[in-house]
């Protein structure tokens, strides 16, 4: 791996959709870790997420949408009045928010949460 900052962020830039999008990931709130026995997993439509940084600090809601090219996330109840009138969802990065419950309707997500909780 490069040391050079400029060729990391290239790396980080330019990498795949299927790499890039590990990288939407977040922790998972303490009662889910001593649940499975894992730390972190990827953000999916439907979880539920609390807002741990930034101006949005403590709100929590269900996620609405994933962004993988810029990796971020929009979340129930958090957007911003437009000038022009109305509302628009404000994306808030996967690294600064906490998962508090998990979206289980996909057969493989939950078989492989199964699967660490039993290890």
């Amino acid at each position: 791996m490069s040391s050079k900052p400029s060729k990391v962020r290239k790396k980080l830039f330019k990498s795949p959709a299927h790499i890039r999008s590990n990288r939407i990931s977040s922790h998972l709130s303490d009662d889910l870790r001593d649940k499975y026995g894992i730390r972190s997993m990827r953000l999916r439509k439907g979880d539920t997420v609390k807002v741990m940084r930034g101006e949005y600090k403590g709100i929590e809601g269900k996620v609405k949408g994933v962004n993988a090219k810029t990796g971020r996330i929009t979340v129930e109840g958090i957007t911003r009045e437009k000038i022009a009138g109305g509302t628009v969802p404000v994306e808030v990065h996967s690294s600064k928010v906490v998962i508090m419950n998990l979206n289980l309707d996909d057969k493989w997500r939950k078989d492989k949460l199964e699967a660490h909780e039993e290890a």
